[in-house]
């Protein structure tokens, strides 16, 4: 319907009409949709010969929340709300998957004003062992979620705006393992079991797939 925006069905009618050969005008006059719609949505989105329907919808989401304003700025940040708001937000990173240990000490770049801190000052923050902070920032810099740098005879562990990007490629990397034993397994069993890891197996092909796509998204949109 004019006016309104389109949706993920409708993004399926122009792929289809752009691999039927259709012009512009026609796809738009089946949809009943101005012609300049179809144009704007199809050269935003990879052109007539680069555009996906599910790829388009995760970019139109995507440019939607980029436009949302930011939270109202906090009535009052007292070192006791930092404080609470660091153990929830490491109690997140943990429920997905993350070491307590390496959730806390990300928890705490994260709210550093630069961005990064030391060994020493991330033990004294968190009131435990150099050990602790060492294994910690060791197992996060093997997985590229923080960097190291120089400064003067010290160095400072650092998470900069890519953080994100960084972790939706270790991500990946998972997947691709899942997908890659389940295969495995699915050519050595038969019957019930064999279909179970072989569908267990294209899942995780496919669930890479998209998300390499977001994740290669994200990185363009966020370097203009």
């Amino acid at each position: 319907m004019p006016g309104t925006r389109l949706t993920h069905e409708e993004r399926g009618q122009i792929a289809s009409g752009l691999t039927a050969g259709l012009t512009y005008a026609e796809i738009a006059r089946r949809m009943e949709r101005p012609k300049s719609t179809i144009i704007r949505e199809v050269a935003r989105n990879g052109g007539a010969h680069g555009y996906r329907a599910n790829q388009a919808q995760l970019a139109t989401r995507w440019r939607a929340r980029r436009r949302k304003p930011g939270p109202p700025p906090t009535a009052e940040r007292t070192p006791e709300a930092l404080g609470d708001f660091e153990a929830e937000f490491a109690e997140t990173m943990a429920a997905t998957g993350l070491p307590a240990m390496m959730a806390r000490v990300l928890a705490c770049l994260f709210t550093a004003d630069t961005g990064g801190s030391t060994a020493a000052e991330l033990a004294a923050r968190l009131e435990v062992s150099p050990a602790s902070v060492s294994k910690a920032v060791g197992w996060l810099e093997q997985r590229g979620l923080i960097a190291r740098e120089r400064e003067g005879r010290r160095q400072r562990y650092v998470v900069d705006d890519q953080f994100g990007y960084r972790a939706w490629q270790a991500s990946l990397e998972a997947m691709t393992k899942w997908a890659d034993v389940t295969r495995r397994g699915a050519g050595l069993l038969d019957g019930p079991a064999g279909a179970r890891l072989e569908a267990t197996s294209r899942f995780f092909r496919h669930l890479h797939q998209d998300m390499s796509e977001a994740a290669e998204h994200w990185r363009r949109t966020s370097l203009r």
